[in-house]
């Protein structure tokens, strides 16, 4: 039973396979009669025809070699599994330290992956306190991130700690190398082109550079740095006080500005209240002038009266008698004078 079952399935096939290559013959025959009549030829191929490649990540793109870094970049991340928005996201920071001396390194997937094993390695088998164990660590290799999204999805913190270290690591020994080589750069210095430019700098100076010299100089002397001492040695309070300063008297500037405004827009009633104000004062200067009148002269007659009897009680009794002995001797005489007048009458 299975036996004729393979045997018709074969012969299906076979069948189908037949059909395929007729119909292939017949486009072929097609083609060459349309070819025929136009004169053309399958081999040809035109002058001006940019040549094309074919792309490392996909074999089925063929791109001008024009684009072809271009097309290896955006069909690589394509191929990672990042999205065209990701990609318009994305941009090339060395584009920013092209004349900068910038130290960069360049990691990929392999170096990646043996820093973390290398981490990993390192690090203590059991869970510790402050310290990143084996566990946390990743075990299989993935692509170097381009964004920090992938980065915090692809990478875990003790991976991303022990890139960073590297990075810094193999940084500092970049720098430590070109220190060490800048500083025996002086044992093979061309002393004889040294001595060359120094001669050319001794030609006579133009007039520009002698007054660009004289300018340095200027700045440089002791009088000019102690005349800019209260621009270039201010403290941060000196400054944050000045700014205090200058803010507050730009807003007392339109506080003033916004009551004058006010004050143009309401003359009317503003004069009115002035007239009142100035009747109120004057009002009120009368009584309180009248007032003070009548307390004065209250108190005028006050110390005219306590004055009499502190005098009548300072006097002695003998005082006192006396003026009574004089009181009686004016009294007399005023009898007398009246009687002498009426016995003349």
């Amino acid at each position: 039973m299975e036996t004729s079952l393979n045997s018709e399935t074969v012969q299906e096939r076979m069948e189908r396979l037949r059909e395929l290559t007729e119909f292939t013959e017949t486009c072929q025959k097609q083609l060459e009669n349309l070819y025929l009549r136009l004169g053309w030829s399958p081999d040809y191929e035109h002058p001006n025809r940019e040549p094309m490649e074919q792309c490392p990540f996909d074999p089925d793109h063929r791109v001008p070699v024009r684009t072809m870094e271009r097309h290896k970049a955006s069909c690589r991340l394509k191929k990672m599994g990042y999205s065209a928005e990701e990609q318009a996201e994305m941009c090339d920071p060395s584009v920013c330290y092209e004349k900068k001396s910038v130290r960069s390194l360049a990691m990929d997937k392999s170096r990646q992956h043996q820093v973390i094993l290398q981490a990993r390695s390192a690090a203590p088998l059991m869970r510790m306190e402050g310290v990143f164990w084996q566990g946390q660590y990743s075990s299989q290799p993935v692509d170097v991130p381009q964004n920090h999204k992938r980065a915090v999805c692809d990478l875990t913190v003790a991976d991303r700690l022990a890139l960073y270290d590297h990075v810094i690591e193999v940084l500092n020994k970049q720098k430590e190398a070109a220190a060490a080589a800048s500083s025996n750069d002086d044992l093979y210095v061309d002393l004889v082109s040294k001595l060359q430019k120094d001669e050319e700098q001794n030609e006579p100076k133009t007039h520009l550079e002698l007054m660009a010299e004289m300018r340095d100089y200027k700045r440089r002397r002791q009088s000019y740095r102690a005349k800019n001492v209260h621009i270039t040695k201010k403290s941060y309070t000196e400054v944050i006080r000045e700014v205090i300063n200058v803010h507050s008297e730009e807003l007392a500037r339109q506080w003033r500005e916004e009551r004058e405004e006010e004050e143009a827009a309401r003359p009317e009633t503003s004069s009115h209240r002035r007239r009142l104000d100035e009747r109120r004062s004057v009002s009120s200067e009368s009584r309180h002038s009248h007032s003070r009148r009548h307390r004065s002269s209250e108190h005028s007659r006050d110390r005219e009266g306590k004055k009499k009897k502190r005098g009548r009680e300072s006097r002695s009794p003998d005082e006192h008698r006396h003026d009574r002995k004089k009181k009686k001797k004016k009294k007399k005489r005023k009898e007398e004078k009246e009687r002498s007048g009426s016995d003349s009458g």
